[in-house]
């Protein structure tokens, strides 16, 4: 019971991430605490609320874990067969205590139910497991799912096959003893599991917003200068081409100072996306820095990446006449860029590429801005 209203508090910590499932996750274990509190009834209450209340409480709550755990991980939580099963467990349970008195049915029932759940949530962990993210916290739902459910499936088993018989619930054996010891740690440790899953998801949360520009989808430039001067190694251990384009949006201070920055922010944004749809994965785009951002094309040679940049600087005319400007103030015709080119050289520094792709840029914009042009 302070294993579950200790998770409670740990959990409700967590709902100003609002991180999907943790909500549900928090619920399972305050319904847990009810219905602990209503099986320690048991000689004190009503089978109605001491055993048949707080199992389907039981029930209800597992369920829960198991919606929190689909919604986490973007599948629809909603799970109409595992509610029929809570209702099939509450009929069953009624039937063997007031129709045929049988504690041995209704362990079996409860068992064969909690065991498939629990088999669900460590499904649904393994394959939600996102590409890139570390495997521990998922691995460790998994498990410690798999591992309640076995216990359960034991448990079921055990009592179907009549090894172990009991003529009134919990009464002191050896085997009980090992099944209310897992009834107590698999439970506390898939709620570790899940605040370990919330803690990954507040983690990719941060490195995405150290990694990329919020505003246009680029890299920011610390990780884009990470991941260039990596490319740029490989690129000299095994003596491949890489190119590089320095870019910068056409009057951009004079967009900002005429239309004011909300206008601004609306071109990068527009210009974030139409870079994110038209260059390869394998190419790293970056934001430098105000409205100056750059392209790393790996295996390109300078005059293919210029091609590439002339391209989209074509499409870029195209898209802003297909789709005006959200400030009707604001010129269709009149967010233009330009941009430096140049290639890897035996020796290069990242430097080296950058500063002479940067210096074709300033040519590009002293003859007349929206052109691409290549490093002298």
């Amino acid at each position: 019971m302070l294993s579950s209203i200790m998770s409670v508090a740990i959990l409700g910590s967590l709902l100003p991430a609002r991180i999907p499932g943790v909500r549900r996750w928090m619920g399972a274990n305050a319904l847990a605490v009810v219905g602990l509190v209503l099986f320690s009834l048991q000689r004190a209450a009503p089978a109605l609320l001491s055993i048949l209340a707080a199992n389907g409480i039981f029930a209800i709550s597992i369920v829960l874990v198991l919606e929190g755990c689909r919604q986490f991980f973007g599948r629809r939580p909603s799970l109409r067969a595992a509610y029929a099963g809570c209702a099939a467990v509450l009929a069953g349970i009624a039937y063997w205590t007031w129709v045929k008195t049988d504690i041995n049915a209704r362990i079996v029932l409860v068992s064969a139910f909690h065991a498939w759940i629990y088999v669900a949530i460590g499904w649904t962990a393994w394959r939600g497991h996102p590409p890139g993210r570390p495997a521990y916290s998922y691995r460790f739902v998994t498990i410690a799912s798999w591992l309640g459910a076995l216990g359960h499936a034991s448990r079921g088993v055990v009592y179907a096959s009549g090894w172990e018989a009991q003529a009134a619930l919990l009464q002191a054996t050896p085997l009980n003893t090992a099944f209310l010891a897992l009834g107590i740690l698999a439970p506390s440790a898939l709620t570790i599991g899940m605040v370990m899953l919330a803690h990954d998801r507040l983690a990719e949360r941060l490195e995405r917003f150290a990694n990329f520009d919020e505003l246009t989808g680029a890299l920011t430039r610390r990780a884009f200068v990470a991941r260039a001067e990596a490319l740029l190694d490989s690129a000299r251990r095994h003596e491949t081409r890489l190119s590089i384009a320095i870019i910068d949006i056409d009057h951009f201070k004079t967009i900002n100072d005429r239309y004011g920055h909300a206008a601004g922010d609306r071109v990068l944004a527009r210009f974030g996306r139409l870079m994110t749809v038209s260059v390869r994965e394998s190419d790293l785009f970056g934001r430098l820095g105000g409205e100056e951002f750059a392209l790393l094309f790996p295996g390109i040679a300078r005059d293919d990446a210029l091609a590439r940049v002339d391209a989209i600087r074509v499409k870029s005319r195209f898209d802003r006449r297909s789709h005006p400007t959200d400030d009707p103030d604001l010129p269709d015709r009149s967010v233009t860029f330009s941009a430096g080119v140049d290639e890897y050289r035996s020796g290069d520094t990242l430097a080296d590429l950058m500063g002479r792709a940067d210096a074709a840029l300033y040519s590009a914009k002293t003859s007349g801005r929206d052109r691409v042009v290549i490093a002298a």
